[in-house]
């Protein structure tokens, strides 16, 4: 059904909102205040028309825009655009009962990310290399993209044929590209089982492409180079697919904040710890206990820290949070805990350091719903917020990291 309508607001994933029978229309690609035609179905609509555009809509950077399905949000200006962005965190910490100040928004720069996770998919028409249309299996081809740093954007051809190389199945499979400090790091999944002609093609090209490291499900086929990254004063050389943090300004920007807030604490505990991100930045001035799941992660941790000289203690703990936290009084040798969990958050972990004593704790997140929830059980338990920063490295998308701060004062005796 077609018909006119006005938008509200912004809603949490960029959409423009109507209200309307009791409940919420959802329009992609428009803005608060702009009148507009658009074909609905159930709570979604497709926009046809802005009939009245708003004053804050700005013409968009790439495109691509409204095709692909990594953007929402191209079209608002900046200044509007960071409050929104801020916005996110204010409404999931008021959700539950938090009214805290709430710092501005520190700003994702284009064409800063140095992590793409295509989609791919070999088909009669060639290899086609790109991103999802929103709310759809369709693939759509990616010429530019702004939100990447330029060196990934250029190498687009040279990418789209190494993945037509380890294309071992018609079905669409996942091509994710990290650019470290001696090349890419390819990490293709579900692409089908290799064969050994499949083994040799890739390897010769990834040796003359200049590909640091290339691997299909976890194996790797070829390291020309070990992929490298610096936390701090350490290297490290992550395994194949292992989570890094998108953009390195803004990785930057939170690690300063966490080591900010613990500089005084002699012994810290990074919990969701990954390849060392905090962890090996905090040992410069802490001793760090490091806990994280995922083995070749902690791995990478562990050499990075006995080859980099010059920090103090770093201990790592291979353990799953989820199912089993640090206890409160495992946490009681910690003068200060960070955190950095997955976006489902650490509701039982919090659990754990709300009946702590631990004085200073960290929380990074990139989900406000999953944070919010946690710092509730941690001020319930005593702690007091004392920031909260809103960290864009997702640009122009509807996601949005945080660093909170807190403090639980000394109990009397």
């Amino acid at each position: 059904m077609t018909a006119r309508f006005e938008i509200a607001r912004l809603g949490a994933q960029g959409d423009g909102v109507v209200d309307i029978g009791g409940g919420h229309l959802f329009i992609p690609f428009t803005l608060p205040g702009e009148v507009v035609t658009a074909a609905r179905e159930k709570d979604r609509a497709q926009l046809l028309a802005v009939l009245e555009p708003s004053p804050e809509r700005i013409a968009p950077v790439c495109r691509h825009f409204t095709e692909c399905g990594g953007c929402a949000i191209q079209h608002l200006e900046a200044g509007a655009y960071h409050a929104w962005k801020r916005s996110l965190v204010v409404h999931a910490l008021k959700a539950k009962g938090i009214d805290a100040p709430v710092g501005d928004l520190v700003a994702c720069a284009p064409h800063s990310r140095r992590r793409a996770a295509f989609t791919a998919r070999n088909t009669e028409t060639g290899l086609h290399l790109g991103y999802n249309r929103a709310f759809s299996n369709v693939l759509v081809d990616i010429e530019e993209c702004p939100v990447l740093l330029p060196v990934i954007v250029e190498a687009a051809g040279v990418l789209r044929h190494l993945a037509g190389i380890v294309a071992n199945t018609s079905k669409p499979f996942r091509f994710l590209v990290t650019a470290t400090a001696s090349g890419f790091d390819v990490a293709a999944a579900d692409c089908g089982k290799p064969t050994e002609a499949i083994r040799r093609a890739a390897t010769d090209f990834v040796l003359k492409a200049g590909i640091a490291r290339l691997s299909i499900d976890g194996e790797i086929i070829v390291e020309a180079v070990k992929p490298t990254l610096t936390f701090g004063t350490a290297t490290v050389m992550p395994p194949p697919g292992a989570f890094v943090q998108a953009v390195a300004e803004a990785e930057a920007a939170m690690a300063g904040l966490v080591i900010g807030h613990v500089r005084k604490a002699k012994k810290v505990a990074d919990l969701f710890s990954g390849c060392g991100t905090f962890a090996l930045r905090l040992a410069a001035n802490a001793e760090v206990h490091a806990v994280e799941s995922d083995g070749p992660a902690l791995a990478a941790l562990d050499r990075g820290f006995r080859f980099a000289g010059g920090l103090k203690r770093v201990t790592t703990e291979r353990r799953d949070l989820d199912r089993r936290p640090l206890t409160f009084k495992e946490l009681a040798a910690y003068d200060a805990v960070v955190f950095d969990p997955p976006r489902a958050g650490a509701e039982d972990q919090s659990k754990q350091i709300a009946r702590s004593d631990v004085p200073l704790v960290a929380a990074v997140s990139c989900n406000p719903v999953t944070l919010a929830r946690d710092l509730r059980i941690l001020i319930d338990g005593g702690y007091q917020l004392k920031s909260v920063t809103p960290i864009d490295q997702f640009l122009w998308s509807p996601h949005v990291e945080a660093v909170v701060l807190l403090e639980k004062p000394k109990r009397r005796r």
